[in-house]
């Protein structure tokens, strides 16, 4: 499973809001709903993300395996 919770750690520390990426990056809020959402986003929308926020991708997301029942 990906998650997204260090893209919210990296925002927070950075100072950043989803407003500044929606209003001044042009990143679409549907987007941002489907990253809190968990869900895939392309490769085009990551490398822009870690080029606005100026990171790496492990500053976004993080892989988390599921756990064998």
């Amino acid at each position: 499973m990906i998650s997204y919770a260090p893209f919210y750690d990296t925002l927070f520390k950075q100072g950043r809001t989803e407003y500044d990426l929606i209003y001044h990056h042009g990143i679409s809020s549907h987007t941002l709903y489907r990253m809190k959402q968990g869900k895939p986003i392309t490769t085009s929308t990551l490398d822009t993300l870690c080029f606005i926020l100026d990171c790496n991708v492990s500053d976004i997301l993080t892989y988390i395996p599921d756990v064998a029942e």
